[in-house]
C-alpha cells in the first residue's frame, strides 16, 4: 500500500526540514511543492517577466519540465539550489501561488510527480487539495516570533544580512497571501493532525510525526 504523508503549515513553521526527515526515515519521495513555484519565480524573473501576468505565467508553468532531486530541483535543465531561497524569490513565489490558472496546472505536475507510490509531500494545500486523501495529514504551525526567528538564522548561515523587522512584515504578508488566496488557500484540513513547533526541537518535531504516522498505518488510533 503507497503512504502518502501531507504536510502544510505556513511560511517558517520548518516543513520542508521536517518533511525531509520524514521522508528519509520512511524510506519514500520526498515533493517540495513549494519549490515548484519559486523555481517558476527564478524563470520569470531571469526572463523580466511580469509576475502580474497570468496568461505569460500560465504559458510559462505549462510549458516547463521540473525534476525533483535530492539536493533542489531541475527546471528546463536547470538546476536550481540555494538561488531560489531568496527573499525576492519567496515574494515572487507568493505572488504566482496567488494565480488560479498557474496554481492547478502545478498541482497537476504535483499529482503526476506523486503518482501512487509512496511520498512526503509538504506545501499548503496539499491535505486540502493536492492530495486529499492522503494516508496521514499533518499541520505545522509555529509563532510569528519563531518563524521569524528562524528564517532569520537560516538566511545568515547562507551568507545574508536581513533585516528582523523586514523579515516580520514579509511573513506576516505571506500569511495574509496564502490564507486569503481565492484558489486553494492556507487552510488545516479537517482530518490533519495540528502540530505548534514553537517551542519543540526538529528531531521532536519528525518523532512526533513518525509516532502518527506508525499509529495511523498500524491501526492504533
Amino acid at each position: 500500500m503507497a503512504i502518502q504523508v501531507a504536510i502544510d503549515g505556513p511560511a517558517g513553521a520548518g516543513k520542508s526540514t521536517v518533511a525531509k526527515l520524514v521522508a528519509k526515515q520512511l524510506g519514500v519521495k520526498y515533493i517540495d511543492t513549494g519549490a515548484m513555484y519559486r523555481a517558476v519565480g527564478w524563470l520569470v524573473l531571469t526572463k523580466n517577466m511580469d509576475a502580474k501576468n497570468e496568461e505569460e505565467v500560465l504559458r510559462l508553468a505549462e510549458s516547463s519540465r521540473f525534476r525533483l532531486t535530492d539536493s533542489g530541483i531541475e527546471v528546463n535543465g536547470f538546476h536550481l539550489k540555494n538561488e531560489i531561497r531568496t527573499e525576492q524569490i519567496s515574494a515572487l513565489a507568493s505572488s504566482i501561488a496567488r494565480l488560479g490558472g498557474v496554481r492547478e496546472v502545478l498541482v497537476d505536475k504535483q499529482r503526476q510527480l506523486a503518482g501512487e507510490q509512496s511520498v512526503v509531500m509538504d506545501g499548503r494545500d496539499v491535505g486540502t487539495h493536492i492530495l486529499p486523501n492522503a494516508n496521514i495529514k499533518i499541520f505545522l504551525t509555529a509563532s510569528v516570533e519563531k518563524r521569524v526567528e528562524r528564517r532569520f538564522k537560516e538566511l545568515k548561515k547562507k551568507g545574508h544580512n536581513p533585516s528582523l523587522n523586514t523579515l516580520r512584515e514579509e511573513i506576516i504578508q505571506r500569511d495574509y497571501n496564502d490564507k486569503n488566496r481565492r484558489f486553494a488557500p492556507l487552510t488545516r484540513a479537517s482530518d490533519a493532525v495540528l502540530l505548534d513547533t514553537t517551542d519543540l526541537t526538529t528531531k521532536q518535531v519528525v518523532d512526533q510525526i513518525i509516532q502518527i504516522c506508525r499509529t495511523k498505518l498500524g491501526g492504533g488510533e
